[in-house]
C-alpha cells in the first residue's frame, strides 16, 4: 500500500493572492492614516452665521427675519454709516431693515427713519442705486401707498429687470391698487426668475386673492418646510393659519397658528389669529388673553377693533369701548408717520360710529386704491348710511370673481347678502347669509348672530311662489 504525502502550503496562486492582499491592506492603512493625520480629531460644522448676517440675507432676498437679528443688523449698519457716511449700501440696507422692523412692530415711528436712511442712500449714490429703490418700494407698501410702491418698485425693475427681489414689491403694489391683470404678469415673471419659499408664499397670496383656497393652500405647506430660518417659517405657518381660519378650520388655523409663535415668540401676527380661532372654539378667557398678548407686543388697529367686537359681543360695552379708541389713536399715530389705515378705520366707522363720514373716507381710499377689500368696505359703509341702492355694485365687486372680487370671504359675502335684504332682494339675500355661515361659520362673533337673525326673519322661500327670484 502506497501512502502519499500531503503538503500543509497552499498551493502557489493561492499564496500569490494572501500577498496581494496584504500589500493593499497595508497600503489602504498607510494612505487612511495620512489622511487621519490631516483631518481634526473631531469634525467641526461650520460656524452658524451671526445675527446681523442672517437679518442682512433675510432682508436682501426679501423675506422675514427674526426681530433680534434685526436689531443686530441695525445697530452695525448704524455703526458702518457712522464711520462711512459714503456708503451708500450700508444706508439702503439700514432703510430696508427699519422698514422690517416698523412691521414687525407695528410702530410706524420706524419709517420716518427707514425713509431718511433711504433716500441719503440715493443722495450719495444717486445712479443705478437699484437697493435703496427696492427699500424705498417696500417702505410704500408699509405705508399702503400702493401707487407710490409701483412707482419705486418700476425704476428698480428698469435698473435690474431681472432680479427678482423687485417682483414681490410691484406684486403687492398692484394687488393694492387692484390691478388683478398686472398682479397675475408679474407673478408669471417673478416664477421664471426664480423658485423657493418665498415664491411660493407670493404665489400663495395672489391664489388666495383669486380664489383659488387649494392651491394657495398646498403652495404656503410648501413654502413652511422649505423655509431656511424659524421666523421665515413662522411667517408662512401664520397665512396657512389664516387661510385655515377663512375656510372655517378653527382647529386648523389653531394649529398653524400655535406652531408659528413656539417657532417664533416674536410672530404676534399668529399671536392674534390664535384670539379669533380660541374664540370661535367658545374659549374665550384664552382668546382674550391671547389677543392682549399680541396687541401688546404688535399694537395694530385691526386686533383693536376685533378684540373691540369681542367684547361688544359678550356685553362688555365699556371694555370694548376702550379697544375702540385704541383703533383711532393706532390709526392716528400710522398718519403722523406717513402710514394710511383709513380702510381699518373706515370699517370702524360703518359699524360702530359714524357710517356718512365712513363713506367719505372710504371714497377717497377708493379713488386710490380701487382694491376688492376696499370695494366691500365702501359698499357696506354706504349700506350703513341708508344708501343701499349705490352699495350694491360695491359688493358685487366684492364677491363676483367676473369683477374681480375672487376671494372666497364670509365677510364679503355677508354684507352683500344683508345689502339685498335692505333692497328687498330676498332670494339673493337668503342664498348669500347662507353662504356666508358655510364658507365660516364663525366669521365674526357678532355677524354671525345676525346673519342666523337676518335668516330666521327671512324664513324658508315660499312653495306657491315657484323658483327664487330677484
Amino acid at each position: 500500500m502506497t501512502v502519499c504525502a500531503t503538503d500543509d502550503k497552499p498551493p502557489e496562486p493561492r499564496r500569490r493572492v494572501r500577498r496581494r492582499a496584504l500589500i493593499a491592506s497595508v497600503a489602504g492603512c498607510a494612505v487612511l492614516g495620512g489622511v487621519l493625520v490631516l483631518l481634526p480629531r473631531e469634525q467641526q460644522a461650520p460656524p452658524a452665521p451671526d445675527p446681523g448676517a442672517r437679518a442682512l440675507a433675510a432682508v436682501t432676498s426679501g423675506v422675514p427675519a427674526a426681530l433680534p437679528d434685526l436689531e443686530a443688523l441695525v445697530e452695525e449698519r448704524e455703526r458702518r454709516v457712522r464711520k462711512r457716511p459714503g456708503d451708500a449700501e450700508a444706508w439702503a440696507v439700514l432703510g430696508a431693515a427699519r422698514v422690517e422692523q416698523g412691521l414687525r412692530l407695528a410702530d410706524p415711528a420706524y419709517w420716518p427713519r427707514a425713509e431718511k436712511a433711504l433716500r441719503t442712500s440715493l443722495e450719495v449714490r444717486a445712479k443705478g442705486n437699484a437697493p435703496a429703490l427696492r427699500g424705498l418700494a417696500a417702505l410704500a407698501n408699509a405705508r399702503r401707498d400702493f401707487a407710490g410702491a409701483r412707482k419705486w418698485g418700476e425704476a428698480a425693475r428698469k435698473l435690474e429687470p431681472e432680479r427678482w427681489t423687485t417682483y414681490p414689491l410691484l406684486i403687492e403694489a398692484s394687488a393694492g391698487l387692484g390691478d388683478d391683470e398686472e398682479t397675475g404678469k408679474l407673478l408669471e415673471r417673478l416664477k421664471e426668475l426664480r423658485s423657493g419659499p418665498a415664491v411660493m408664499a407670493r404665489a400663495a397670496a395672489v391664489y388666495r386673492d383669486r380664489g383659488w383656497r387649494e392651491d394657495a393652500a398646498a403652495k404656503l405647506a410648501d413654502a413652511a418646510s422649505a423655509a431656511g430660518e424659524p421666523a421665515e417659517r413662522a411667517a408662512y405657518l401664520e397665512r396657512a393659519g389664516q387661510l385655515a381660519w377663512e375656510r372655517g378650520d378653527r382647529q386648523d388655523a389653531l394649529r398653524h397658528f400655535r406652531e408659528a409663535v413656539r417657532i417664533d415668540p416674536d410672530q404676534r401676527a399668529a399671536q392674534a389669529g390664535q384670539g379669533r380661532a380660541l374664540a370661535a372654539l367658545g374659549r374665550t378667557t384664552e382668546a382674550l388673553s391671547a389677543y392682549r398678548v399680541a396687541l401688546v407686543k404688535q399694537p395694530r388697529p385691526e386686533y383693536a377693533l376685533e378684540l373691540g367686537e369681542l367684547y361688544e359681543s359678550l356685553g362688555l360695552k365699556q371694555a370694548a369701548g376702550v379697544q375702540y379708541g385704541v383703533v383711532r389713536e393706532r390709526v392716528r399715530v400710522a398718519a403722523a408717520h406717513g402710514g394710511d389705515e383709513s380702510l381699518v378705520l373706515g370699517r370702524f366707522e360703518a359699524d360702530h360710529g359714524d357710517a356718512v363720514g365712513a363713506v367719505r373716507r372710504l371714497r377717497e381710499v377708493w379713488e386710490r386704491r380701487p382694491s376688492t377689500e376696499v370695494a366691500d368696505a365702501l359698499g357696506w359703509a354706504l349700506h350703513r348710511a341708508g344708501e343701499h341702492e349705490e352699495a350694491l355694485p360695491f359688493a358685487v365687486r366684492a364677491t363676483e370673481g367676473t369683477e374681480g372680487g375672487g376671494v372666497r370671504s364670509a365677510l364679503y359675502v355677508f354684507h352683500r347678502g344683508m345689502i339685498e335684504r335692505s333692497l328687498e332682494r330676498y332670494g339673493s339675500a337668503r342664498r348669500h347669509l347662507r353662504e356666508a355661515l358655510q364658507i365660516n361659520p364663525w366669521f365674526s362673533p357678532p355677524r354671525v348672530r345676525q346673519a342666523k337673525d337676518a335668516l330666521a326673519r327671512l324664513g324658508e322661500p315660499s312653495v306657491q311662489a315657484g323658483p327664487e327670484s330677484d
